[in-house]
């Protein structure tokens, strides 16, 4: 299903390029504007706008007044557009990209050649319409806060997945499948015989645990025994601990261990409940890439009478006397709004801390990982500690059954987050696990976190997306930006099972 608005040009995989168009969705009051293109009233005739509050010699930009200013249109932002503008907010969003999706956009081979200077693409790749390659790739965990985010906004109508095949974790130099239920935990040869039995009693007291009901405790309060304790209760030897809290809650370190048992316990109840939607993973993935996924959430917020500006960079925030973000210009442009909201790099150097550096790996193989069975798309976990590190390195693969590369071309993507300054030397443990490899992108980006809520200052920023390839860390900075920006948290009560036919 498309996620793209109606449009005057072709449809076109990849991103949505309005470098050379102006949009309009077929539905009143919403417009998706091309680059310093206003709304379609001034060439119909009609008078510009004009407002007390513009400075002498600026004209008002787009409509002039708004609710919220979202700039950038990477996934975080383009949830927040879409979320208040179904709450009636009017909104207007820019990029100074000509695609959506920002820094995790998915590109054709043509513009990813582009980015990396990389020359003209070989033409045994296959064709240019053929790839969809995510930036940023990450899973979706079926029955994580994502998942519930697309459907309570009903983003699932506009997007189609396909499950991952196969899940997988790095010990003692061996790709190891990762066990999909209790039963399949006693044939694993991640442990010996007496300790998958005690893996197996582990997993069914997980899956029967609820923290409402005290009768599925055990005995056991998990508000104040460690994780550490709760593993050692069940007589969990550490590799058991290092593979279950790395490759199943998905945790980043192990700093996790000394902290009550309760959130990491939840993370694996969402783990085991995704396993067992689909069987062979707990991951999803949107066919044709995740650039849809912002996509799907601009179209929500342009259904709703949203207003998007895409090749228009933001010159500068406005501020009143009191401090606070009033609006933005660009060029001679100008729009109010009541706050603005974006990722890092769209404000200036004191309202962001650097949080660290991440080291990513896009690579074209032709053939599937080898290990793993032959499978098209996998994702395999390599705990820190496996390879003397501190933090996990993730790989994860995908192919043509997921519409992002040619038949017969494999992408995997190996990332982590940097410890020292040689970028190759972090993720060699990965690419030790690829094969032959045709063709190898590498980037080095650094991340940023905001230094205050914005409650101050009215400039809600975003957190640079972390090195994980999965979504349930960056779903948590998600909705702390959706509680900071509206005061409330985001009704998650949603799942896949309680929902009707239209979703």
């Amino acid at each position: 299903i498309s996620t793209r608005p109606h449009c005057t040009g072709p449809e076109t995989k990849g991103p949505l390029d309005l470098s050379a168009l102006s949009v309009k969705v077929d539905c009143p009051n919403s417009e998706i504007l091309g680059p310093g293109s206003i709304p379609n009233m001034a060439e119909e005739g009609a008078e510009k706008k004009t407002f007390d509050w513009l400075p002498e010699g600026m004209e008002p930009l787009a409509d002039g007044e708004y609710d919220a200013i979202i700039m950038g249109t990477g996934l975080k932002e383009c949830v927040i557009s879409g979320l208040l503008s179904v709450q009636g907010m009017r909104v207007l969003q820019m990029d100074r990209n000509n695609y959506y999706g920002a820094d995790c956009a998915s590109l054709n081979l043509t513009n990813l050649y582009a980015k990396f200077n990389a020359g003209a693409p070989p033409g045994s790749l296959g064709s240019n319409r053929d790839f969809n390659v995510d930036l940023i790739p990450k899973f979706i965990m079926a029955c994580g806060n994502l998942t519930k985010m697309l459907l309570h906004s009903k983003v699932t109508r506009y997007l189609e997945f396909k499950s991952i095949e196969g899940s997988y974790v790095y010990k003692g130099g061996k790709i190891l499948k990762v066990p999909a239920s209790p039963e399949e935990a006693l044939r694993s040869p991640l442990m010996g015989l007496f300790e998958k039995r005690r893996f197996r009693n582990f997993l069914l007291y997980i899956d029967a645990y609820e923290e409402g009901k005290p009768e599925t405790h055990k005995g056991r309060d998990l508000t104040t025994m460690t994780m550490k304790q709760l593993y050692t209760e069940f007589g969990l030897l550490p590799d058991t601990h290092q593979f279950i809290s790395h490759a199943m809650c998905l945790e980043l370190d192990e700093d996790h261990m000394d902290k009550p048992a309760l959130p990491t316990v939840k993370e694996l109840q969402t783990y085991m409940y995704s396993m067992a939607r689909y069987g062979t993973s707990p991951y999803i993935y949107p066919v044709y890439g995740l650039g849809g996924l912002p996509e799907g959430f601009s179209r929500l917020c342009a259904i709703h009478g949203g207003t998007f500006m895409l090749n228009r960079d933001v010159d500068e925030i406005v501020y009143n006397d009191s401090g606070e973000a009033i609006g933005v210009k660009a060029g001679n442009e100008m729009a109010k709004a009541k706050f603005v909201v974006g990722d890092p790099s769209y404000f200036p150097k004191e309202k962001v801390r650097e949080t660290g550096k991440i080291v990513r790996c896009i690579c074209f193989l032709n053939h599937p990982i080898p290990n793993t069975g032959d499978l098209e798309s996998v994702q395999i976990i390599i705990p820190g500690p496996q390879v003397g590190r501190k933090n996990d390195i993730f790989v994860c693969s995908l192919a043509n059954a997921h519409m992002v590369s040619a038949k017969g071309v494999y992408i995997a993507i190996v990332s982590t987050t940097m410890e020292g300054s040689d970028p190759d030397k972090e993720v060699t443990p990965g690419l030790a696990l690829l094969g032959h490899i045709m063709q190898r992108f590498t980037t080095v980006a650094t991340t940023f976190a905001p230094v205050s809520d914005g409650n101050a200052d009215k400039c809600y920023i975003s957190s640079s997306f972390d090195a994980s390839s999965h979504f349930e860390g960056d779903v948590d900075d998600l909705l702390s930006l959706y509680k900071r920006v509206t005061g409330k948290d985001l009704d998650m009560t949603i799942n896949a099972d309680s929902v009707e036919a239209d979703y």
